[in-house]
């Protein structure tokens, strides 16, 4: 019976390793070069499939490609080429993380971590998150406000508690303090205890 257009379709996005058995060194140059060549084709299908869905780094698609088990040095031979034809770019990867992170109430400390995981230099963190046009201050203020209402804390456990929320979500301390609107005399530190001696 003759396979429909989609099943073959299907079989090419299939992830599994090209010739995973085959014994590499038995083979002529000729052949390794030819499946290096297949090798590649395979992990440019996959990589492509997988930019589709979403902007990734370089380094969380050569994670993805590597738990696949593709060899790395077709990885990066995929990689480079997609660099060079602009299909993978860490800089817009970056750009599209820290608006879509922004956007859903996290702060610049958790966004510069979550973007070093992805293998991203700091001066591209640097340049991607000082340069978006967010109020972190009033991003904090929005997101304690939808969280715990309008009305600012009364005492030192609430603001503590909120203090607390929004350094997880990864505000600092000053962007924290803003949206709680401290007095520095009653001033409470993130992480709950007490704020500077004044004595």
């Amino acid at each position: 019976m003759k396979r429909s257009k989609t099943g073959r379709t299907r079989d090419l996005f299939r992830a599994a390793p090209v010739d995973d058995a085959l014994d590499e060194d038995s083979l002529s140059d000729e052949a390794r070069a030819e499946l290096a060549k297949n090798r590649e084709k395979e992990i440019e299908i996959v990589t492509v499939r997988l930019l589709a869905r979403r902007e990734h780094s370089t380094e969380e698609l050569r994670r993805k490609l590597t738990q696949r088990g593709y060899p790395a040095v077709n990885i990066a031979a995929v990689l480079e080429k997609l660099s060079s034809k602009k299909l993978v770019s860490d800089e817009r990867f970056t750009s599209s993380f820290v608006r879509h992170n922004a956007g859903r109430g996290r702060g610049p400390v958790r966004i510069r971590a979550e973007l070093r995981q992805q293998g991203i230099t700091d001066s591209q963190i640097q340049h991607e998150v000082g340069g978006a046009e967010v109020d972190w201050k009033q991003r904090a203020n929005e997101v304690r406000r939808r969280k715990f209402g309008a009305e600012l804390p009364r005492t030192q456990g609430e603001r503590a508690k909120q203090a607390r929320f929004l350094q997880y979500r990864g505000f600092n301390s000053d962007q924290i303090r803003a949206a709680l609107n401290f007095d520095p005399d009653m001033d409470v530190a993130p992480e709950g205890g007490s704020g500077p001696d004044h004595s």
